[in-house]
């Protein structure tokens, strides 16, 4: 297992260090913030004083290798629009999404392993093919087109629910965690339902009906224990995307998660802030990613086998 860790985050490395160089020049090609942050009015004196103070003025390489130096030691800089410290601003941020994207997928799992279950349990009944209709049209829908539907809806048209921001009750929780809910939750009941039914064939599930099993006992007490596996796995990968599906949410419902952070400073041109802010949530990606293969790794030892020494 120490030998799979190993070369899962060596492997790794070879993306991340690509996105830090990724967010370093694309970050560039959005503008020069001194003509953001000065008026038009600003003399040349006034921008080479600001740009020396940034460090704009210096050559593009020079830039990047006092951001790989800055970065080793987890100094990011400070951000133009607050003058706040970067990485201080993202950590502030980062576990307002962290909760958004938890709090989905725990209700994302819960809910496919209720509805895939029972629909399992009676294939092709009634119920079995209402809830693959209901998983394939949730796996569908897009995810901004859901929000912007959920805010005319039940925002402005209803006025139920607040459409921005994070004061008030649970009532705020219901778009943002609807709109992230809706994809997972349709792939988790399909991978349920085809574990379940493969489980719930086994040997050991008939000899427990033989017995007198009640219809729960059999599903949740014999069949799930056994048809987890693949479910988590796949949760696994879906945690990981809804932190890059937090973008559009946080955005549109003004959500002061990591994903609004990015947008904002992009359209700022707030290159300190926008590059602590992908980098940690690529970092947060691979993690995500390594953990789940570790999982899987445990679960099913070809994986580990299949790892070149």
């Amino acid at each position: 297992m120490v030998h799979f860790l190993r070369k899962r985050i060596i492997s790794s490395a070879v993306p991340l260090f690509c996105v830090v160089l990724g967010v370093f020049f694309l970050a560039r090609m959005t503008g020069n913030p001194v003509d953001l942050y000065l008026p038009l009015s600003a003399t040349a004196e006034q921008r080479a004083e600001f740009s020396a103070a940034q460090g704009f003025d210096l050559s593009i390489p020079a830039q990047l290798w006092n951001y790989l130096a800055d970065a080793a030691r987890l100094d990011f800089g400070t951000s133009l629009r607050t003058g706040q410290p970067a990485t201080e601003m993202v950590l502030d941020a980062f576990p307002v999404t962290l909760q958004l994207a938890g709090v989905t997928m725990l209700l994302a799992i819960t809910g496919a392993l209720l509805v895939g279950s029972l629909a399992a349990y009676r294939p092709n009944s009634l119920a079995d093919r209402f809830a693959s209709l209901l998983s394939m049209t949730a796996a569908s829908i897009p995810d901004f087109w859901f929000a912007v539907m959920g805010v005319l809806v039940f925002g402005v048209s209803l006025g139920w629910l607040p459409t921005s921001g994070t004061l008030g009750g649970p009532e705020i929780w219901v778009l943002p965690i609807a709109t992230l809910l809706i994809r997972p939750f349709g792939v988790l009941v399909q991978v349920v339902r085809g574990s379940m039914v493969s489980a719930l064939s086994a040997p050991y599930v008939k000899i427990a009906r033989s017995k007198g099993a009640t219809p729960l006992r059999v599903i949740f007490g014999h069949a799930l224990r056994n048809a987890v596996t693949p479910v988590l796995t796949v949760a696994g990968d879906l945690t990981v995307g809804l932190v890059n599906g937090a973008v559009i949410v946080e955005t549109i419902f003004g959500w002061p998660g990591i994903g609004k952070l990015m947008i904002d400073s992009i359209l700022q041109r707030d290159f300190a802030v926008l590059q602590a802010a992908v980098l940690l949530t690529a970092v947060t990606i691979f993690a995500l990613n390594i953990l789940v293969d570790v999982c899987h790794a445990l679960t099913d030892p070809r994986v580990r086998q299949a790892v070149p020494a």
